[in-house]
């Protein structure tokens, strides 16, 4: 075919030069190229996790379900200050693609200053109150020592993981998202290096245990700040100087928590009631919350690939989506649902496989290796339940219909996730096995509920009859923050 001919067949598919600049961009919007970035940065935070997880059991299984409670608890508190950050993501890139760069500058500005206050309030408070907070949140006795030197380093540091979030998400919606990858590769490699030195004393420096763990995070995120900060000042095409801080605009503010909130309460649900669910495990006894942690790791690993899909699958749909390709959408759902079955189908069998030696890699205790095998078994109904769930909700977030996924989230989380495992696992003594049973099921009504509603295609019919609304909702329902509507299902 000629140069000539192979023009005049782009003008007759796509009419313009603005459909031919669309079509482009469809090369980059397809599963593979959207899922792969997203998999590298996924597997470098497991690879964190993991490091972290494998080095502190080397300490003690006590040191493992402090790091794995105190986690929760971290995940929680930062449902304050994602909010902030996804919505702000959100409009950038919708600033962005409108040309409108003084306003998208003026967004991300906002996102890190207002995350960076509300992550300090929350370090005054972890590092003034570890002790009191653990308690709280039922945490044995013989745990607190521990939890008062974790919580209180870590956690006084949460100002770092607050304006890391917001720089990273105004990073990446500008169009960069090699920088913040090439970031996690940073962290990781020198989190491990200092973990190794300052768990065994290595290089010359004093064996400190748990605390050195919690200085290595600490030290690693503040690294990752300094530099994240050095690429948001060039980000946009006025460079952001330290004065520029200070910029505030009340309307494009009010953008930003009018897109957020439905996202920040369903990623909300998922990490309290999950800091509720450790706080049964805990209570049933430590041994059960270090099995909890060892599987929360080697479950990472499970559904990586997966979760990647699911997160891609929402930037397609909400490209598609908006382009007016409704059909495309709707098929584009289950075709990623499929491939991310057969994905973490095939994980789980072989995690179930040889799951029994890789949970010796972490402990040598018998009980808890025994509890972590009865749980693998488990995991092999659990991971197909939250592909589902999570290629669904995505899909019906990805059209704006985020309301839908913020009630059934509510619902289901919190009767089932929750109340009905308090019931099973305590009441009825069925322990560990019983509410990790209720977990299971929460997914599967959740993936049941979002199947039935994409089904039932009401924001894509609206959009066919050209709803105003409906292609609005579109507009607000891009993907963004670190991962921020779906980060809720991240385990």
């Amino acid at each position: 075919m000629t140069n000539e001919s192979r023009l005049t067949d782009e003008r007759a598919i796509y009419g313009s030069e603005g459909d031919r600049e669309m079509a482009a961009a469809d090369k980059k919007f397809t599963l593979w190229a959207l899922a792969w970035p997203i998999f590298i940065e996924l597997f470098l935070q497991f690879l964190l996790g993991a490091a972290d997880t494998l080095m502190v059991s080397r300490i003690s299984d006590d040191a493992v379900a402090v790091v794995g409670f105190s986690n929760q608890l971290f995940q929680a508190l930062t449902t304050l200050f994602i909010t902030v950050a996804s919505g702000a993501g959100i409009l950038i890139a919708q600033k962005m693609g409108s040309r409108k760069y003084d306003e998208a500058r003026t967004i991300a500005i906002m996102a890190v200053t207002v995350s960076g206050v509300i992550g300090l309030l929350l370090s005054f408070v972890l590092y003034l109150l570890p002790t009191q907070i653990a308690s709280l949140l039922k945490l044995p006795a013989e745990l607190l020592p521990l939890a008062q030197t974790y919580i209180s380093i870590v956690g006084g540091g949460m100002v770092l993981i607050a304006i890391m979030a917001a720089l990273s998400t105004a990073i990446r919606n500008t169009g960069n998202t090699k920088g913040p990858m090439y970031v996690a590769i940073g962290m990781n490699v020198l989190h491990v290096i200092l973990n190794y030195a300052f768990i065994f004393g290595a290089f010359g420096f004093p064996k400190w245990g748990l605390m050195g763990v919690a200085l290595s995070t600490v030290i690693c995120r503040l690294l990752a700040v300094i530099v994240l900060f050095v690429m948001f000042r060039y980000s946009f095409a006025q460079t952001i100087g330290l004065r520029d801080m200070t910029l505030f605009n009340r309307r494009l503010f009010g953008d930003v928590l009018r897109i957020g909130w439905p996202l920040g309460i369903n990623m909300s649900c998922w990490v309290f009631t999950q800091l509720l669910i450790f706080a049964f495990i805990a209570m049933i006894g430590s041994a059960e919350l270090a099995a909890r942690t060892y599987m929360n790791t080697l479950e990472s690993f499970c559904f990586l690939l997966g979760y990647s899909v699911a997160l891609a699958v929402q930037i397609q749909i909400a490209h598609l989506f908006g382009s007016g390709r409704v059909q495309e959408a709707y098929g584009t759902a289950f075709r990623a649902m499929w491939i991310g079955l057969a994905v973490v189908t095939v994980n789980a069998l072989l995690l179930f496989l040889f799951g029994d030696k890789l949970l010796g890699l972490f402990t040598s205790n018998a009980d808890i290796i025994a509890l972590g095998v009865s749980l693998l078994g488990l995991n092999l109904l659990l991971q197909p339940g939250k592909m589902i769930n999570m290629a669904l909700s995505n899909s019906l977030n990805a059209v704006g219909d985020t309301r839908f996924t913020m009630w059934i989230s509510l619902f289901s989380m919190w009767l089932i996730a929750t109340a009905l495992a308090y019931w099973v696992g305590i009441g009825l003594g069925w322990g560990l096995v019983g509410i990790y049973a209720c977990m299971i099921l929460d997914e599967y009504v959740r993936g049941a509920l979002s199947l039935f509603r994409w089904r039932g295609r009401k924001f894509l019919l609206k959009a066919e009859r050209g709803d105003p609304d409906a292609r609005a909702a579109a507009e607000t329902s891009a993907p963004s923050g670190k991962f921020a509507s779906t980060a809720a299902d991240a385990h």
